[in-house]
């Protein structure tokens, strides 16, 4: 196991925090997981609108969004996998067996640092509202992975997979980060997204994602209007 301070980079990095998000052109610094993201990266105009939404009532939510388990980096399963002792005593009992976590599907995937996905594992949950739930799904709805860095003061994201970080933010077709049709998305059962009375920036809505991630630094601004 590596000591815990010659942990990775990767995902936390230093930042500046920005008053607000105004431009679209984001700098990507080479540290964490700012490396594994295309450069320059830039926010789909959505992310500039507002609407009258706020986050999920976690963990009333039930850990909605784990239902299909996730796509983690190669190079960070192994971490996960090297800090087994750490992690595994923060899991339901029955998924403490480290060679289950993951499923053995691989896919390429531009976004990752070593070009390569791995799957975490799904197993059934019976009180999950899908009736089964990603393996690091603890029975209180947490994450194991953030409850275990969290334990050993860590950044709570230390472990945590970069798609779990970003969601419910996506990619759209031009690689810029993008949000879902937001009336949709309150629509939807246990959703990450609730109506409110108040309206919200996306980008503000999600700043600790955007600077975690991306380490943002502003730059001069670059339009990118298209949709």
């Amino acid at each position: 196991m590596q000591a815990l301070n010659h942990l990775p980079l990767h995902p936390a990095c230093p930042s500046s925090k920005p008053d607000q998000f105004h431009t679209d052109f984001l700098q990507i610094e080479k540290c964490g997981y700012n490396n594994q993201m295309p450069e320059p990266v830039q926010l789909n105009p959505r992310m500039h609108q507002k609407a009258h939404v706020q986050r999920c009532d976690w963990p009333n939510c039930g850990g909605a969004c784990c239902i299909y388990g996730a796509w983690v980096d190669r190079i960070h399963t192994d971490t996960i996998l090297e800090h087994a002792d750490l992690i595994a005593p923060w899991m339901n009992p029955e998924h403490r067996d480290l060679f289950a976590w993951f499923d053995g599907q691989e896919e390429d995937d531009p976004y990752a640092l070593s070009g390569k996905v791995r799957h975490t594992r799904v197993a059934a949950s019976t009180d999950h509202y899908g009736g089964m739930a990603c393996v690091f799904l603890r029975e209180d709805k947490q994450c194991a992975l953030q409850a275990a860095a969290e334990a050993h003061g860590l950044h709570k994201w230390q472990f945590k997979p970069f798609y779990c970080i970003l969601h419910p933010l996506e990619f759209d077709s031009k690689g810029r980060i993008t949000i879902d049709d937001p009336e949709l998305m309150v629509t939807e059962p246990a959703s990450c997204l609730k109506e409110s009375d108040q309206e919200i920036l996306f980008a503000e809505l999600f700043n600790e994602e955007l600077e975690y991630l991306l380490n943002q630094q502003h730059e001069d601004p670059k339009e990118d209007s298209s949709n």
